[in-house]
């Protein structure tokens, strides 16, 4: 197979892996597990709705949508056999498992509903009577953790503009502004930017609110000498960033600069653990580690950081029950935090991606307190 291009080698790679699985078809419903083997960008509006399923045999692989995405998908995923079903993908199943000589198929488990499962079962059995449908794993999100040099050239792109736009937010924030104003500038200067969206709403919270690690954005008014959590991240060329600061109008107390220094050290302890061949749980423990001594272990309760890069959240974790090897171009988060109910919180986070005896820190914004 021709493998000159990513998608010609990731459907390589994939076919690669159906080898000693115990099916020969790998169905994927994931979107964007879909756009990384296929190139086909159509966006899903929710789980439940689907602009299109593809089927990869070790011969051949087909794109099944219907009429509202057939010119994209040809034009997009010419690598594909596209196939366009009038009502339903079930319908239209038969006929694929046919044309791949399909005996079991594989499904992402994780993302197929019950009901589309309950379906797909049924088809498979009107073409083979002994057929089975199969947990396939998180097989295309493991190839996912390793970025191409091109996935990585996005990513920088896509952190260079969200930290422009950080900046930017930086300078406007005052005194009296709302949350809600902030986070809806950083939406418009994103789009502004030339993003093509951003990767999640963006976070503003402020005092008290601070302390919700994933805070709604709401009409409270910034106050001086309080600290304000600014989470945000773009999506351009269909990558991710995904960067924190904490921001202080006025002078700080001794409290919050205590706060923000054990943060910033525990973040530059674990930037400095990372390197290929650590589990993700190790990095996760010096800052953890460093954290407890200080005396605030009991309110840092989310996990050191995760994957980026179609999507925002992906492999590898860093808690014990996701942890993964890190390997060489895996781009990841460091963002420990601390939060104290009734009087706010501190996270720092910055992108770094793992090389073979450390990291490289993406990041070039500099924004941080030294106290």
């Amino acid at each position: 197979m021709n493998t000159s291009t990513p998608y010609q080698r990731r459907l390589h790679e994939v076919k690669q892996l159906l080898s000693d699985k115990p099916f020969d078809t790998l169905m994927i419903s994931e979107p964007w597990n879909r756009a990384y083997l296929s190139g086909f960008w159509a966006e899903d509006m929710q789980l439940t709705e689907s602009s299109g399923f593809l089927f990869v045999s070790e011969k051949a692989q087909v794109l099944a949508t219907d009429f509202r995405y057939q010119e994209q998908a040809e034009k997009e995923a010419p690598e594909f056999q596209v196939m366009i079903y009038k009502e339903n993908l079930a319908g239209i199943l038969p006929e694929i498992f046919a044309s791949l000589s399909t005996r079991n198929v594989g499904f992402e488990s994780h993302h197929l509903t019950h009901d589309r499962f309950v379906k797909i079962r049924e088809s498979l059995h009107e073409w083979r009577p002994k057929g089975e449908l199969l947990p396939g794993g998180e097989l295309v999100e493991g190839l996912r953790t390793i970025k191409e040099a091109e996935e990585i050239e996005a990513i920088r792109k896509s952190l260079a503009l969200t930290e422009s736009v950080l900046e930017k937010i930086v300078s406007e924030a005052a005194v009296g502004k709302t949350e809600k104003q902030l986070a809806l500038r950083i939406e418009l200067l994103m789009r502004e930017a030339g993003a093509e969206a951003v990767s999640f709403p963006p976070i503003v919270a402020s005092g008290p609110l601070a302390a919700r690690p994933h805070a709604v954005v709401s009409d409270r008014q910034l106050q001086e000498s309080e600290t304000i959590i600014i989470d945000l991240g773009a999506r351009l060329e269909h990558y991710c960033s995904d960067m924190t600061r904490t921001l202080i109008l006025g002078e700080a107390d001794e409290k919050t600069q205590r706060i923000y220094s054990t943060v910033r050290e525990a973040q530059l302890r674990a930037i400095a653990a990372v390197r290929s061949g650590i589990s993700s749980f190790e990095v996760d423990r010096v800052a953890r580690d460093y954290i407890i001594s200080a005396g605030y272990g009991d309110h840092f309760g989310h996990g050191l950081g995760h994957g980026v890069g179609l999507a925002v959240h992906e492999k590898p974790g860093f808690g014990r029950s996701n942890a993964m090897i890190l390997e060489e171009n895996m781009v990841v988060t460091i963002e420990p935090g601390i939060y104290l109910p009734d009087w706010g919180g501190v996270r720092l986070e910055n992108m770094v991606r793992v090389t073979t005896d450390g990291c490289e820190v993406l990041n070039k914004n500099e924004f941080f307190y030294s106290f």
